[in-house]
């Protein structure tokens, strides 16, 4: 028993690890580098080759990635190699919109996802888990940014009932006005919706016709308290784990509903430094993304171990 959290936390370390080099490499062999993106077109050879040695892009991969390394261990994340700003300073700039977003859908997404997967479960075959399972595979099946285009035709452009973007606004201001928020939070919600609710109803459904349940009823008590007692806090274990997942799926869709609504979050602040070849702003991203991945996931299977004594529940 106590030896489980302690493998599944030097995995999750392991997990880390990987990500972070993988991601260095990868962003380094992008073709062109922050150089070109600091000197205009009209730059020369010469011109880029000094930019290079001044920003420390012509020394070797493996020394680069030390230097951030050794930075990182006495909590320096580095500075842009564009704008030269503290790469921690940047983050924190970016990270209220995020956190907003993605707290406001777990808040939305948890009770429907609970409300949608008992009813079904609780009624399995019937008209109602039929129609309530056909909607939330229809919006999972329909990706992030067509969803959000649709809104956006439907509710900004042809109806005016609420802003198209929250271009200009910074995480503290959007709670200024709520209704930026509608749009964004409504995809991220819709697609997420279906895993969490599928994995409830399974539980609910294999709880409800199990033999404890069974001999529950036949000891007098209500069905309220079977459900209540017995088969939600029995779905709950496996479901714990699939909302682990569904924060992954978060900062996926963040990438593109910030992109697609101009929310100024790590998303956007991800893409652009992609784009720009900034590699310790890169770095940085990915390391909040691959910690809140991680630790997600270990907060999971050890909430969901400590529910299910006795079993050894590896998701990995």
């Amino acid at each position: 028993m106590r030896g489980y959290p302690v493998r599944r936390l030097g995995f999750a370390v392991v997990q880390a690890a990987v990500v972070l080099v993988a991601s260095f490499g990868l962003t380094a062999l992008l073709p062109g580098d922050a150089a070109s993106v600091v000197l205009n077109d009209q730059a020369t050879p010469e011109q880029i080759a000094i930019a290079r040695h001044q920003l420390g892009l012509d020394q070797p991969l493996p020394d680069r990635f030390g230097h951030w390394l050794a930075g990182l261990c006495s909590g320096d994340l580095g500075r842009s190699l564009v704008t030269g700003a503290p790469v921690a300073d940047e983050l924190g700039r970016r990270l209220a919109a995020t956190a907003l977003l993605a707290g406001l859908t777990v808040v939305l997404l948890v009770p429907l996802a609970l409300l949608t997967g008992l009813v079904s479960g609780l009624r399995e075959g019937s008209r109602a888990d039929r129609v309530l399972t056909a909607v939330t595979v229809v919006l999972h099946a329909v990706p992030e940014f067509v969803l959000g285009l649709v809104l956006l035709a439907l509710f900004a452009v042809h109806t005016g009932l609420l802003p198209a973007t929250a271009a200009g606004m910074r995480g503290p201001d959007l709670l200024s006005r709520p209704e930026v928020l509608v749009l964004p939070v409504t995809v991220l919600v819709a697609r997420q919706l279906c895993d969490l609710a599928r994995q409830v109803r399974i539980g609910v459904a294999e709880q409800t016709g199990g033999e404890v349940a069974e001999h529950l009823r036949l000891l007098g008590l209500r069905e309220r308290t079977v459900v209540l007692r017995h088969v939600l806090p029995g779905a709950v274990a496996p479901a714990v784990q699939q909302l682990a997942r569904a924060v992954e799926g978060l900062l996926t869709g963040a990438v593109i509903v910030e992109s697609l609504f101009a929310v100024t979050g790590l998303g956007t602040g991800f893409v652009e430094a992609v784009q720009n070849r900034d590699i310790p702003q890169v770095q940085g991203y990915v390391l909040v993304f691959a910690g809140v991945v991680v630790l997600g996931n270990l907060a999971a299977d050890l909430v969901a171990h400590r529910l299910t004594p006795g079993r050894e529940r590896v998701a990995w």
